[in-house]
């Protein structure tokens, strides 16, 4: 599904990246502890987490967007980082659960996570 069709089913507002809103998104993921987004590969992120740390992590693990739930919306210095690293920022007033189960329930799949024994040498 495109992030437009993210948007649509969430009732969610875009914050940055409107002209992103046609990127695909296979997976996501939804955590507010930043080490579980860690442990993923990849997609989308919901999230309650409105810190600049919560964009970094998504760029770091090069995620298509991050979706805020429970109606947050972080600071304007967040978005503008979100802005230059390309990273859409969406916001919803739904909460977290509601947000995962309808995404889940149109198609969207979780994403996988990365075991500790991928990280042995």
């Amino acid at each position: 599904m495109t992030l437009e069709e993210v948007r649509l089913l969430t009732e969610a507002e875009v914050l940055a990246g409107v002209g992103l809103l046609g990127r695909e998104v296979d997976r996501g993921c939804g955590a507010d502890l930043l080490s579980d987004v860690l442990a993923v590969t990849e997609e989308g992120l919901v999230t309650g987490m409105v810190t600049l740390q919560a964009v970094r992590v998504a760029e770091v693990m090069n995620a298509c967007a991050v979706l805020f739930v429970r109606g947050k919306h972080p600071a304007s210095q967040v978005i503008e980082y979100a802005r230059e690293a390309g990273i859409p920022l969406l916001a919803t007033q739904k909460g977290m659960f509601e947000t995962c189960g309808i995404l889940y329930g149109k198609g969207l799949r979780p994403t996988e996570f990365r075991h500790l024994s991928d990280y042995a040498g």
